[in-house]
């Protein structure tokens, strides 16, 4: 059995669904109430990919407020991926992610030079206040260099593992390529799936 590492971060502004996010991807629940993260929370998947291959996942929950200090740097080191959600009926969460991008691909690269395979994440679709157009975030990701986006609920569990099996299926096909060096990292740590969730829906 082939195993596979990956380190995934989960970025955005605060109040937008990340830890709903993984809270609703690790442990398949969801729950309006949520404390703000802190620093960063850590949580498991282990995902039976095929017959002869496993992925080990490590989402790395950054707080909301973590892209203005210099703390985003110690925790994006080794990563291999990254999901950015932003919150549609929240305008200025959407023009956040073009900060959020920038600092990540500042910050960080994979071994060969490439940016951070990156998935954009629409958050909150089942509210019916949505202020963010589809034509406005497929510029913008297209413009900014993501794999995809995808409206996501998290309260509905809309697009959650299809977002996600996204995502690794690009890392896989990063890591297959012909540069080699894009092995796990040193720097994961094992993370606690009992830390503290956070956020909002």
């Amino acid at each position: 059995m082939r195993e596979h590492l990956m380190k995934i971060l989960i970025i955005g502004d605060g109040n937008v669904g990340k830890s709903s996010f993984v809270n609703r991807y690790v442990n398949g629940q969801f729950s309006g109430n949520y404390k703000m993260t802190v620093g960063v929370d850590f949580s498991l998947k282990i995902l039976q990919w095929s017959e002869s291959e496993k992925v080990r996942l490590q989402l790395w929950d950054i707080a909301g407020q973590e892209r203005f200090i210099s703390m985003t740097r110690i925790y994006y080191r080794g990563a291999v991926g990254c999901v950015l959600i932003f919150d549609v009926s929240d305008s200025s969460s959407f023009l956040s992610c073009r900060l959020w991008k920038q600092d990540l691909d500042l910050k960080t690269r994979l071994p060969n030079g490439q940016t951070l395979p990156c998935i954009l994440l629409a958050n909150k679709c089942d509210l019916g206040k949505r202020v963010v157009s589809a034509d406005s975030i497929d510029r913008f990701s297209r413009a900014n260099g993501f794999v995809t986006w995808m409206e996501t609920s998290v309260k509905n569990n809309r697009n959650i593992e299809e977002a996600m099996r996204r995502l690794v299926q690009e890392i896989l096909s990063v890591q297959s390529s012909p540069d080699p060096g894009l092995s796990p990292s040193e720097d994961l740590i094992n993370p606690q799936q009992n830390h503290s969730r956070a956020s909002c829906c």
